[in-house]
């Protein structure tokens, strides 16, 4: 069997420059060597709030994105998924292989919980890793790439797998799980880079909109700039991100910056952004509602194929 690839997002928020260089330049280069389906998890939004939020335009703010970056829709299976009900039907005969105890113990899931904006857990959470399940199984997807957190999620997808082929006969690959080089992008605190902290560059942002949020950025009165992770997490932030937008080193650009300050720094950073996002923009702009709306509707009907072929196999394999 060829290898492909699944991947995708939550529509919670626009997504950042963290994301950019933690796993979307990765699936540009992917695209080039594999088939790909990349999903834009909707119905997963709900698992750890009790609200969706404006899921529509995040949806079509998304798909922008990807585009933008340079997602070509005619290499990779772009798909929504509230639009493939196939996937919930697949989930019942994958909840029905993995005990309550399994679903407990799961690290990603345990995290989830204790980070979750809801009133209280709800049942979905606890089923999330089988949810992904079928995600990575209904198109056979055999690469999945992930962060190190990530990876219990995998190892659930390959025990359901493993269970019904057992059970039922073979049907399912077992997919592993693709471990990028990702880097840590610090946000504009400090701190992890996240949509939910609000500390993060959106690759929506305009020019004048992201100097706004570095002039804010967090840095420290010492006027020497120096790469130092631990001591100086604000300062070594702005470094590794002007770094990686220019393709050079932290330490070389604070060599370079020297006692200029935080000012010099940010000043640096903010053109150094501006000019990595120029083409990103450009390309966000010239799309429009018909392209977002027909790639989408293409991308939701070559899923949905493929989705049904493979709950017929189900069906066929359990004796329905």
């Amino acid at each position: 069997m060829n290898d492909l690839v699944l991947t995708g997002d939550r529509p919670t928020g626009p997504l950042h420059l963290g994301h950019y260089f933690g796993s979307l330049a990765n699936r540009v280069r992917l695209q080039e060597r594999f088939p790909m389906y990349v999903l834009i998890a909707d119905y997963q939004v709900i698992t750890d709030r009790d609200v969706p939020g404006e899921i529509r335009r995040h949806t079509t703010e998304l798909l922008l994105d990807y585009l933008a970056v340079g997602i070509d829709p005619a290499k990779v299976t772009i798909f929504q998924h509230s639009a493939i009900p196939e996937l919930n039907q697949l989930l019942l005969p994958f909840l029905s292989l993995v005990s309550v105890a399994e679903l407990r113990r799961n690290p990603t899931v345990k995290d989830e919980i204790a980070h979750s904006s809801q009133s209280a857990v709800s049942g979905l959470m606890f089923t999330y890793p089988v949810h992904q399940a079928a995600d990575i199984l209904f198109c056979k997807g055999t690469l999945v790439p992930v962060g190190r957190d990530q990876l219990p999620h995998v190892e659930v997808t390959r025990l359901v797998a493993r269970r019904f082929n057992e059970r039922y006969g073979e049907v399912f690959p077992l997919p592993e799980a693709l471990l990028g080089e990702q880097p840590l992008l610090r946000g504009l605190d400090g701190g992890k880079m996240s949509k939910s902290r609000g500390n993060a560059i959106p690759l929506s942002a305009t020019e004048d909109e992201t100097a706004a949020l570095i002039r804010r950025a967090v840095t420290d009165p010492d006027r020497v700039i120096t790469y130092d992770e631990e001591r100086r997490p604000g300062v070594a932030g702005l470094l590794t991100l002007a770094g990686l937008c220019l393709g050079r080193s932290p330490g070389e650009l604070a060599e370079e910056i020297g006692d200029g300050g935080a000012a010099t720094l940010k000043r640096v950073t903010t053109e150094a952004v501006n000019e990595f996002l120029r083409p990103i923009r450009k390309r966000r702009a010239e799309l429009g509602a018909g392209d977002v709306r027909r790639i989408l509707a293409e991308g939701n009907a070559r899923a949905r194929e493929r989705a049904v072929r493979t709950l017929e196999e189900v069906r066929v394999a359990m004796g329905f």
